[in-house]
């Protein structure tokens, strides 16, 4: 159910990123001959209109195609006839889309989760905290020394890198008043399992919890999406100078088995379809940005090329014949098949090699 699960999640976001394309082409006139839902031969189609609609059979994409999008026709509603303006918009809109959808499932997500707050719930026996007292539960943390405690990651912050047992000064607000708490002992200590299954090293203070606001359900969003985004920008830098292999990447086959390896160390079935929602969203917006790049075949390589040739057709009163564009585009689309199926091949591979 997992795996079934992972790959609707994973075929919509192709499905978004397709669509863009698809509604902004038509809303620009522009004639789509066939929209298509991954790559190969169809698994189903049905003419509607002058579009095709089909499903295929491998999950590796999918495709818009327009009526003289890679070739010069006389149609006047071909891509190419259509203004520059348009055709950057229609280009764009599918990472556009991918990126609105991925902050919408992250946002979807936050709104469920429940976030822990500075307030002690509980102390663990055997904790510092717990044997010398001060800290008591229903405790709200203010402060600890100089530095103000907003949430349990300023919690971590200021306790990060102190080893042993440290004192700090505590401001606390109990029943309503602040108290200010003098050389309360934070230490790091290993707790076994206990009744809720938590075990491990930590303070041995264990968190209130409430649901977020909605305003900072999009700023804790808008902040996941920006780290989304700096860390395939991290990963795409870490691939150009060699720190990472193209072995060390996943196509949709090893997508979907991390969505089902998320899933299965999942402890309910509703936080599995969170954690699994909340990948796709990442997803999402690898998506958007990886088909932005400037590569042949890709979205982000037609704007690249649209960009260079609508100067040169107005300064020359001639436009650039789109054949040399297509061949282009078509060796780029041939290195990128080689390329996805040498990942997915990888892929397979590691599965069964278990």
């Amino acid at each position: 159910m997992n795996i079934i699960f992972a790959i609707l999640i994973f075929s919509f976001l192709i499905f978004i990123h397709e669509f863009g394309h698809f509604i902004t082409a038509k809303m620009s006139g522009v004639k789509v001959n066939e929209f298509a839902i991954f790559m190969g031969p169809a698994i189903w189609k049905k003419q509607k209109g002058e579009t095709l609609y089909s499903i295929r059979c491998i999950p590796i994409g999918g495709y818009c195609a327009m009526e003289g999008e890679n070739e010069d026709t006389d149609s006047p509603r071909s891509f190419q006839k259509a203004p520059w303006w348009k055709r950057l918009i229609i280009l764009v809109a599918g990472s556009v889309m991918n990126l609105i959808v991925g902050f919408l499932i992250v946002v979807l997500v936050n709104s469920f989760i429940m976030a822990p707050m500075p307030q002690v719930d509980s102390l663990r026996t055997g904790s510092s905290l717990a044997q010398e007292g001060g800290l008591q539960p229903n405790d709200l943390i203010l402060q600890i020394d100089e530095y103000t405690i907003d949430d349990t990651s300023d919690f971590d912050v200021v306790l990060a890198g102190n080893e042993g047992a440290q004192e700090f000064d505590v401001l606390v607000l109990r029943d309503g008043k602040e108290l200010l708490l003098e050389d309360v002992t934070f230490e790091l200590r290993e707790f076994p399992e206990d009744d809720e299954g938590k075990a491990g090293q930590f303070y041995g203070v264990t968190w209130k919890t409430r649901r977020l606001s909605f305003g900072e359900v999009i700023t804790h969003s808008w902040n996941d999406c920006i780290n989304f985004a700096t860390m395939i920008w991290q990963s795409l830098g870490m691939l150009l100078t060699g720190q990472a292999s193209i072995s060390d990447m996943s196509g949709p086959v090893g997508i979907v088995g991390m969505m089902n390896d998320m899933a299965n160390a999942s402890e309910t079935w509703w936080s599995a379809v969170l954690n699994m929602l909340y990948f796709g969203g990442f997803i999402a917006i690898n998506l958007g940005i990886m088909n932005m790049l400037p590569i042949p075949a890709l979205d982000g390589g037609r704007v690249l090329a649209l960009l260079i040739t609508t100067p040169i057709a107005k300064i020359t009163k001639k436009p650039v014949n789109p054949k040399v564009e297509s061949y282009i585009h078509a060796g780029g689309m041939i290195l990128l098949l080689v390329f996805m199926a040498f990942i997915i091949f990888k892929d397979i591979f590691v599965i069964f090699k278990g």
